[in-house]
């Protein structure tokens, strides 16, 4: 148990709780953004026929 609290007290276990923390916060933006790109690609491409 000792050494499970040692990893967490640890700088790199902080920064990457930080890390995923941010991804976790900006996943919904980033996957709008992803389907947009591509709703906005498949109208351009079915509008050049």
């Amino acid at each position: 148990m000792l050494l499970i609290s040692l990893f967490q007290d640890s700088e790199s276990y902080d920064s990457g709780y930080d890390i995923g923390y941010a991804i976790g916060q900006n996943l919904p933006y980033v996957i709008l953004l992803i389907l947009a790109f591509i709703v906005f690609r498949y109208f351009k491409n079915k509008s050049k026929k």
